[in-house]
């Protein structure tokens, strides 16, 4: 079974959504089931994972409905204030909802040291209590903090999101570096998305990402990356089918069981789909 384990779905405000600027015009409207699961169907992929893009609960409660309605969503990762008092009531809530499978936060837009927080571990080390994953959207920079919040967690589960959105074509020792340390804690998966959204939008190639995928390859294995398109946020610099490519492109040369882990089965166990 193929699955997307990473895209989204909003209806577009504009006041709530201040983070799609001028320059993304082409996602400053609503993408829903209806407009993805043709496009699933055409690419021969049978089920998603529905990722938050806003911090709050109603989003939670909004991808809910969504995966309810429509069987083809398989999975939902939620938003839930990890830091508050009243987590663990949440989280019991949230269990009663067999299509949560996990959380996260936006800590890419957070000043240094959020992650190590004693109440956001605190928060984290709940979720594994209550079975749920924890996706980590982080850039770059913020990868050493992030393998020494992964050190204090040594049972929760965990997958980094865009392979921790390198700057494409940039200097990747550090990124090399820090991607390697923390690909050595057998809990912690990587997804392969939101790739081309980090090169330049309107001339990437195909070889602008090889020596990262290269990389994540052989620090993770086959068996603890997953693929996902960002969807719709791809749409700032691919179709679908040119991000989908630019993965099975790379893939080409694996075993038929490495391919199918990476595009589908390591999400499927990964969030119990």
């Amino acid at each position: 079974m193929r699955i997307d384990s990473h895209q989204h779905f909003w209806i577009y405000n504009p006041t709530r959504d201040n983070w799609i600027t001028e320059d993304m015009k082409v996602i400053q409207r609503d993408f829903l089931p209806v407009d993805l699961g043709p496009i699933l169907h055409e690419h021969n992929i049978h089920g998603c994972v529905a990722v938050q893009a806003d911090q709050s609960e109603t989003e939670t409660q909004f991808l809910i409905t969504q995966a309810t309605q429509n069987s083809f969503v398989r999975g939902v990762v939620g938003w839930v204030d990890l830091k508050s008092p009243s987590l663990e009531s949440r989280l019991e809530y949230f269990r009663s909802i067999p299509v949560i499978k996990g959380f996260r936060h936006i800590v890419q837009s957070e000043s240094t040291g959020f992650m190590l927080q004693r109440d956001f571990i605190r928060g984290v080390r709940l979720l594994n209590q209550h079975k749920f994953t924890y996706d980590i959207l982080i850039k770059e920079h913020q990868l050493e903090e992030t393998l020494e919040f992964i050190e204090q967690l040594p049972d929760q589960k965990f997958v980094i999101n865009h392979i921790a959105k390198p700057a494409i074509g940039s200097d990747l020792t550090y990124w090399k570096k820090h991607i390697t340390l923390i690909a050595r804690h057998e809990q912690v998966y990587c997804k392969v998305s939101g790739l081309v959204t980090e090169a330049n939008w309107a001339s990437w190639r195909q070889a602008d990402f090889t020596p990262y995928l290269d990389i994540v390859f052989d620090v993770f294995g086959s068996k603890r990356v997953m693929y996902g398109s960002d969807w719709p946020v791809c749409l700032l610099a691919a179709q679908y089918a040119q991000q989908l490519n630019l993965i099975e492109h790379h893939i080409q040369s694996f075993t038929t069981t490495e391919k199918h882990a990476i595009m589908g089965e390591n999400a499927i166990r990964f969030y119990n789909l």
